[in-house]
């Protein structure tokens, strides 16, 4: 695993027995040098998601910080406001948001179309061919209780496979779409409104089961319950059996850890080798704000440990629209 020779200079806490650890005493929104972005890379690499606290970062240091570790992505879907406009690459998560804007909470209507209690785990925008890197999240309005995010780490749930079931999902292939995990039903008129505004030409990518980390080289199970399909090849009732199983494998309590957002903190994690669930406790109260930042950096095409790299069936892939001289970095957070 890459090392860099300032990874010293970070104090890291581990937060969990997997995955996860507290950064102290970096300031994101300051001057950093080479050797200590070197060092955020390497423990972000270790670690697969990194937690920062009281942090002052405004949309422009957000941005800052963000392209100093790759190319950001840009919205997809319009967020329109006077703070907003100038900033393109970051994409507000605020129910309050699509409130203003649609009419209705979208995320929290997905929510009441989950196919299971897991569903809500993903792994970002899977279902384009080269789903992102990282992201980094900041946030600025927090509930006083509730409204957590979970990771789990996809390459310590590979691991914890048997031997077997290892060397079926090295050469399996899924199909991964956006609604995937849930049960959207074209008659009701908000899903009917959701599924207009996804459009025809919704990205659908084929990725392997097990991806292999470009800069690392460690298997993870590439799979999440809200975007991944089928398994191609296999029967819809084959598919189904071992995709239960494996969901149920990246869910597993051991690989995850669980973090409670105050005021100024960040969170940056690897999006090649986890999942994510923003925990959906709060959604039954009201007058309650979360209000949350994020800038996600384009990644690379992911390739299995037979060589099998991900194919687009729809959709165009991130960064697409972007100038030439924008152009990822491909296979690494540089």
């Amino acid at each position: 695993m890459p090392k860099s020779d300032a990874a010293d200079m970070l104090t890291l806490r581990r937060a969990a027995g997997h995955i996860g650890a507290y950064v102290d005493g970096v300031d994101l929104a300051g001057a950093l040098d080479e050797p200590l972005i070197a060092a955020l890379r390497d423990a972000l690499l270790a670690h697969k998601v990194l937690f920062f606290r009281d942090q002052n970062l405004d949309h422009a240091a957000h941005i800052a910080l963000g392209q100093r570790f790759g190319t950001l992505t840009v919205r997809s879907r319009s967020q329109s406001n006077a703070s907003l406009d100038v900033y393109p690459q970051i994409l507000t998560i605020s129910p309050q948001i699509d409130r203003d804007q649609y009419g209705v909470d979208y995320e929290a209507h997905y929510r009441l179309r989950w196919a299971s209690g897991a569903t809500g785990w993903h792994t970002d925008m899977s279902h384009v061919v080269n789903p992102p890197a990282a992201s980094i999240l900041r946030a600025e309005t927090v509930p006083p209780f509730g409204g957590d995010t979970q990771w789990t780490n996809l390459v310590a749930a590979y691991d914890g496979l048997s031997a077997p079931l290892r060397t079926l999902c090295d050469g399996l292939t899924a199909e991964h779409s956006f609604f995937a995990g849930y049960r959207m039903v074209p008659s009701d008129p908000v899903d009917r409104a959701i599924l207009d505004m996804i459009g025809p030409d919704a990205p659908v990518a084929v990725h392997p089961v097990v991806r292999v980390h470009p800069e690392t080289g460690e298997k993870a199970l590439f799979v999440n319950p809200s975007r991944t399909a089928r398994i191609v090849g296999l029967s819809p009732a084959e598919s189904s059996a071992l995709l239960e199983l494996l969901f149920d494998q990246v869910t597993r309590p051991e690989y995850t850890v669980r973090f409670g957002w105050e005021p100024g903190s960040v969170a940056f994690w690897d999006n090649r080798s986890t999942a994510h669930l923003a925990a959906p406790d709060i959604d039954h109260l009201d007058g309650v704000e979360r209000v949350l930042h994020r800038v996600t950096i384009i990644g690379d095409l992911p390739v299995g440990p037979d060589g099998y790299t991900s194919r687009a069936l729809s959709g165009t892939p991130l960064g697409a629209d972007l100038p030439m001289d924008e152009a990822p970095v491909e296979g690494r957070v540089r």
